[in-house]
């Protein structure tokens, strides 16, 4: 081992030299996170983190992605925990680099997704005072982390390397505890910050066989009280006109015990893709439902209007459900994580348990079976307006972002992921991706749902998922992330981006903006014109257009069965692309006119 100043080793032998205080801090600090199960990093070149970088080079449980964006990495880290639900590693030198992780961290803080991030930073003599590439980095995301840590000067001190590792311990812990979120550890370091040559530098004071310094264990204590969740079940069980929503989760509670509580109470579950209940084996018990955002547009609907609803997850994706329940006297918010995603302010009580909980007390209390008339008339109406949206995509032969989703669910294999890109993609997947028994796990930025950063995170999720991966992404959410296609270009990353183009926001077609033409276009509608094809290729991803559903099939099946990142282009028109969903809204109501009777 390297010389101590401290002597907790000998002096240098023969002229090597001595290990800088800040590589061993460095080393003890990666190592422990090692320990501690974090098993991908994502590091960003820079000289102040020098030390961290060489530390991740010589860690072989660590597999770090190295990325030349800033903001590129920070969403690549995103989509490796959100596929993994471990926290992934971001490293970055000081100054206005570590500004850059600020959307990403912002996402996985609303989302509830494990990020730890480490950033460099000068020494106290190098801040305020115009020392270049130094800014405020403490508190340098505020609020939008979990925890934050200014760690002291490296010192080549036992307490200090102690420190370090219960350090590690901690931050893992943070990020990962209920909920889950991003953990902010600022790092000073003085130079030099390049270690000796020699052999890898060897952290002290590691617990023997490669165990934690310090074993923090998850705590259940978020749970209701037997009596509370007993009450709450006969009162749910004296009411038979109930709803169980679920919406988007990043970690979903498993499928099986929610569908528990919807059989036990005859309820059915309106379950947005984002939740985790959408699609898989469960499917086949006939309690979750899909085409919900179609039929709750028509008013017939509000006969069906619940007299309790059961929110498990964020708000639904759907304004038509979150409309349809505006107005239910009886809203119960479940959420074992903590926290409080119900912006609608309309919940009476707030259940801190998980649903396998309130599942167990029901049936435990229950008598007898219940009548059956209320889920078999939501069965019904999804049945009927699931029909009439899939005979109406069959008549048309012209391109059509809704079809888009309803071909992907034939097209996709079990075990594959499907990332929605936010604004249109993501509401276009609630509507036209029908449920199945195929285990597809839907994942979008939905914590802030931002349209920045949703490559790199899509291409972050395919790195660490099992299975192949596909994204629907519009153009402009295409062009604020392209430089996350480099990672495509440095990594053996297999996926398939849809690129649906029609050349602006196409949201803004649907929103009161496009009933004033005169200005709607420069302040709104925002057309860039791009060929995004030369970039594609620069990056070397693969690239096809396709203008006809044949095609699209064609080549989305190409695109599963080939290596690397392939783009899918296919080109629409943002007024038409209003038409066409306006004409699936009428066809689901013709279609509910039996169904209502």
């Amino acid at each position: 081992m390297a010389h101590l100043a401290t002597g907790i080793a000998a002096q240098p032998a023969d002229g090597a030299d001595v290990v800088p205080a800040a590589h061993l801090c460095a080393t003890a600090l990666i190592d422990e996170l090692a320990r501690s199960g974090l098993r991908h990093a994502c590091l960003c070149p820079g000289s102040r983190s020098a030390p961290l970088a060489y530390a991740l080079a010589a860690e072989r449980r660590i597999t770090t992605w190295v990325h030349v964006d800033e903001r590129s990495a920070a969403f690549f880290a995103l989509g490796l925990a959100r596929s993994t639900g471990l926290p992934a590693l971001l490293v970055c030198t000081s100054g206005t680099a570590a500004a850059n992780f600020l959307p990403a961290i912002v996402e996985a803080r609303y989302a509830r997704v494990p990020l730890l991030v480490l950033t460099a930073d000068r020494p106290p003599e190098l801040r305020d005072n115009g020392a270049p590439q130094a800014i405020d980095q403490i508190h340098l995301y505020g609020h939008n982390v979990k925890w934050f840590v200014e760690t002291p000067l490296p010192e080549a001190h036992e307490a200090t390397l102690r420190y370090t590792r219960t350090l590690a311990c901690r931050a893992m812990a943070e990020a990962q505890g209920a909920p889950a979120g991003p953990v902010h550890l600022n790092l000073p370091f003085r130079e030099p910050l390049v270690p000796p040559r020699g052999p890898e530098i060897a952290a002290p004071y590691g617990r023997p066989d490669g165990k934690p310094y310090a074993r923090v264990l998850p705590s259940d204590a978020i749970t209701a009280d037997a009596s509370d969740l007993d009450a709450l079940a006969r009162e749910l069980l004296a009411t038979s006109r109930g709803l169980i929503v679920c919406g988007p989760e990043s970690f979903p509670a498993p499928a099986a015990d929610v569908v528990d509580l919807a059989r036990a109470l005859e309820y059915p579950i309106l379950a947005d893709p984002l939740s985790g209940l959408r699609c898989g084996p469960h499917h086949a018990d006939g309690f979750v439902l899909d085409a919900y955002d179609a039929y709750l547009r028509d008013p017939r609907a509000l006969d069906y209007r619940p007299d309790v609803v059961l929110q498990l997850g964020a708000a639904p994706t759907s304004k038509a459900l979150q409309t349809f329940l505006r107005d239910v006297d009886r809203h119960v918010l479940v959420d074992a994580q903590g926290g409080w995603r119900e912006p609608g302010s309309r919940a009476g009580l707030v259940l801190r348990a998980h649903p396998a909980q309130l599942a167990a007390s029901v049936a435990r209390l229950r008598t007898q079976e219940a009548d059956g008339p209320w889920i078999e008339g939501w069965r019904r109406l999804d049945r009927s307006a699931r029909g009439a949206m899939e005979a109406f995509l069959e008549t048309l032969d012209e391109p059509f972002e809704g079809r888009i989703f309803a071909e992907l669910a034939r097209l996709l294999p079990d075990g594959a992921a499907l990332f929605a890109g936010n604004s249109m993609p993501v509401r276009d997947l609630d509507t036209f991706f029908p449920g199945s028994s195929k285990r597809i796990r839907f994942l979008c930025n939905r914590g802030a749902n931002g349209i920045d950063g949703v490559v790199s995170t899509a291409l972050g999720a395919a790195a660490a998922a099992g299975g192949p991966l596909v994204q629907v992404v519009g153009d402009l959410s295409f062009y604020h992330d392209l430089n996350g296609l480099l990672a495509a270009r440095r990594y053996p990353i297999d996926a398939t981006i849809i690129l649906v183009n029609n050349d602006g926001g196409g949201i803004f077609s649907f929103l009161p903006q496009a009933s004033l033409p005169e200005h709607f276009e420069a302040l709104f509608g925002t057309p860039t014109g791009l060929d995004y094809r030369p970039a594609i290729e620069m990056y070397g991803c693969g690239y096809r257009r396709v203008e006809s559903w044949p095609e699209f099939r064609r080549g989305v099946s190409e695109s599963l069965a080939s290596p690397g990142v392939q783009v899918v282009e296919m080109r629409t028109e943002r007024a038409r692309n209003v038409e066409l969903h306006r004409g699936v809204w009428q066809a689901v109501r013709s279609a509910l006119w039996d169904a209502y009777l």
